[in-house]
């Protein structure tokens, strides 16, 4: 990812959101309430890594379930709830004689599988869905900058006597039950990401004795309980920037509890910057006030909001001296490799400053020493690649810093573009993986004959016929480049060859 292109198509409007319904399943454990939540698997195309609670889009199979007491569209939404539920925690929660554990566990395999319906298995064991057993709890949407979208329908279910909930391998890597003040220490120490619907709902319940108090404060949730902070101290402002697609938004991290670092305020568009400044004062009421403004690096997508921040605010602008040389405008301090910013707060934030150069000569990412969560701006993408231009880049101090941020260990990855990577460590190995595969195609394009540019492009990328050509030029230059600096290849008047 990096700064548009002349000639790039116009970013596409925001995706429609799609039906979905999510259960907060409790139960009344030894220690008090709890709930259920999951950790999704970090290969679905939603929330990938982080908690839920079970849950996910309505089908079209879900109109033919009946519910009692509730009536279309509502009857959708409720069939959805209880379906999902099933399928992901093996709790089927409809009125009846209950089944044994064996006839269950056979029933969910049969439905995950695709060989009987949900609203078949209901009429062959003799169930019946009612609503009152699914109480409302919420409508949430999904903003408009994330790729996939849903409008989702919470709902609060108790848990059915001496029913068992149990993750199978499927779209989620774990389940289990967990006291609400539990799960938010885990969020607060960065070992648990969680989205704002889920993160209220377990606010909510670590605030109640009874399920029959949270109802209502499920239902309306106030402004604060809607800021995206996916771990304490770690909130977003996407703001729409001119950026490569298919990213449409840069990532404005504002970190901190008490003092904030606002980073990368990238949005050239007045109304984007007020909407990210009226965040920012609004966390005055929790004793929050702004610090400075953090340049990851110069490209336009990072920085076009950055002046207007800074004097709105009245902080100053942190960077790299290489990225300062690069500002149409003065910054007032220069970061350095081993720089920590401290944050006074509650509790108080430690950021380290790495110089992590190759897509930018000026590249510095952050890492949070009590959480090890890392801020790394255009190292990685949470949708989509990053782009090394030749120009300003070098791949193979790219790869080294890669490795280098994958080795400290890092834990959750906050990048630039696109959600967080809950497993940081692994979304870089897949980084470094794909880049060696995309090497590869180049060299097995090479011969001792030398080839111009464009050909080996087009071979390396035939793989993505949907790849600009500027683009799939751009980052083939970088890896020959990259060959080039090992003395495998060399370049000639007609084109690059094999040494």
């Amino acid at each position: 990812m990096s700064e548009a292109i002349p000639g790039m198509q116009e970013a596409p409007p925001p995706a429609e959101p799609k039906d979905a319904a999510v259960v907060v399943l409790v139960r009344m454990g030894p220690r008090g309430l709890e709930t259920f939540w999951l950790r999704r698997e970090r290969t679905v195309s939603f929330a990938a890594g982080f908690y839920a609670f079970p849950g996910g889009r309505v089908d079209a199979g879900d109109a033919e379930v009946p519910v009692e007491g509730a009536g279309p569209p509502d009857s959708r939404l409720v069939a959805a709830a209880a379906r999902e539920l099933f399928e992901e925690t093996g709790v089927l929660a409809a009125r009846g004689r209950t089944p044994e554990a064996s006839t269950l566990a056979t029933a969910r395999a049969a439905v995950l599988e695709g060989k009987e319906t949900f609203s078949a298995v209901l009429n062959r064991l003799g169930l019946q869905v009612d609503a009152l057993d699914f109480e409302p709890a919420g409508r949430w949407v999904t903003p408009p900058f994330m790729p996939s979208r849903f409008d989702a329908r919470f709902f609060l279910v108790e848990v059915p006597p001496g029913t068992r909930a149990e993750v199978w391998p499927g779209e989620a890597a774990e389940g289990s039950w967990v006291r609400p003040a539990d799960a938010l220490t885990l969020w607060q120490e960065g070992r648990a990401l969680l989205h704002p619907p889920n993160r209220h709902a377990l606010n909510v319940l670590s605030r109640v004795r009874r399920t029959v108090d949270a109802v209502a404060w499920l239902a309306s949730p106030t402004a604060a309980d809607t800021r995206i902070e996916f771990q304490r101290g770690v909130r977003l402002v996407a703001l729409r920037t001119p950026t490569l697609l298919p990213a449409t938004h840069t990532n404005a991290w504002i970190l901190g509890t008490g003092e904030l670092l606002i980073v990368d305020p990238g949005a050239p568009d007045p109304a984007e910057i007020e909407r990210l400044t009226s965040h920012i004062r609004a966390l005055a009421a929790e004793e929050c006030r702004p610090l400075a403004v953090l340049l990851t690096h110069h490209h336009l997508d990072h920085v076009s909001g950055a002046r207007a921040v800074s004097e709105q605010l009245g902080i100053p602008v942190w960077c790299h001296a290489r990225t300062a040389d690069r500002l149409p405008f003065r910054a007032d301090r220069l970061l350095e490799e081993g720089d920590e910013l401290v944050l006074a707060g509650a509790p108080g934030m430690r950021w380290r400053v790495l110089h992590t150069p190759g897509h930018a000569r000026g590249h510095v990412s952050l890492v949070d020493t009590a959480t090890r969560a890392a801020v790394v701006g255009d190292m990685v993408a949470g949708q989509g690649t990053i782009l090394i231009d030749p120009h300003e880049g070098e791949m193979a101090e790219d790869l080294g810093q890669l490795a280098r941020l994958r080795d400290l260990p890092v834990r959750a990855v906050y990048p630039a573009h696109g959600p967080p990577l809950p497993d940081g460590p692994s979304a870089l190995t897949a980084v470094l993986d794909h880049r060696t595969m995309r090497e590869r195609r180049v060299q097995a394009a090479l011969s001792s004959v030398p080839r111009p540019l464009e050909e080996l492009a087009t071979d390396a990328y035939a793989d993505t016929p949907s790849a600009l050509p500027y683009l799939a030029e751009r980052s083939t230059l970088a890896i020959l480049e990259k060959l080039r600096g090992e003395g495998v290849i060399r370049e000639t008047e007609g084109g690059w060859a094999l040494v």
